[in-house]
């Protein structure tokens, strides 16, 4: 856990709940995604069509939710926020949810490719302006001060060297992201090497984005 490295002073006592509350929520995803590739399921390389069979064929399949005990949450996705001009790609839902309507978790998702990755025209630069920059700017919700960005990898590509140029352009070209720690690895799940968090200024607040980087890049057809 990391909790002791975020300024307590601006989190409510109970941030550190949530946060690992939303760990356990995103080590249902990487079981998911292992099933996925124990499935050996193919992907067109689209970022929407991904997320669909993610979420249609294993965190909305109630075989599988009742399987990885993932009942007590329920995932929608593309919806259009209240608050904001978001439409976020997973919202994922608790009880806390229909005693607040404002109380839910977002997952946004990205594909990632070799293609640029150091350039601001990459799908790295498009994983921060279109993703992180989304929450930090309140282009996004952020009930909890806790969401969750998921990496599509789509090409054969060496995912921790990646992180670095994903890290490099949040401290050298994306000053929007109002980054305060760059992606660091955070084990969420026995086995999967690929979990990240970082922390970021949102107006007067600090709030706190976990990163997983699924390697599909094997069954892209």
């Amino acid at each position: 856990m990391i909790f002791s490295e975020l300024n307590a002073s601006r989190y409510e006592y109970n941030i550190s709940f949530f946060n690992a509350e939303f760990e356990n929520i995103l080590s249902k995803v990487i079981e998911c995604y292992n099933l996925m590739l124990i499935d050996n399921v193919k992907l067109n390389n689209d970022e929407n069509e991904i997320r669909d069979v993610l979420y249609l064929n294993y965190l909305n399949n109630n075989s599988i939710r009742n399987k990885i005990g993932l009942t007590d949450y329920f995932f929608d996705r593309e919806i259009q926020e209240d608050t904001t001009n978001g439409r976020t790609d997973i919202r994922v839902i608790s009880i806390d949810s229909f005693k607040d309507t404002s109380a839910y978790y977002i997952i946004e998702c990205k594909r990632i490719d070799s293609i640029n990755n150091t350039g601001i025209s990459g799908l790295n630069a498009k994983y921060i302006k279109n993703g992180i920059c989304r929450f930090v700017t309140e282009a996004y919700s952020a009930y909890y001060k806790t969401n969750g960005m998921i990496g599509f990898v789509v090409e054969s590509i060496d995912i921790s060297n990646n992180v670095k140029s994903i890290n490099a352009l949040l401290e050298g070209g994306f000053a929007d992201a109002n980054t305060t720690r760059v992606l660091g690895n955070l084990p969420i799940f026995e086995g999967f090497d690929y979990s990240y968090y970082s922390t970021h200024r949102r107006n007067d607040e600090q709030i706190l984005i976990y990163h997983l980087m699924l390697d599909f890049a094997k069954n892209i057809q």
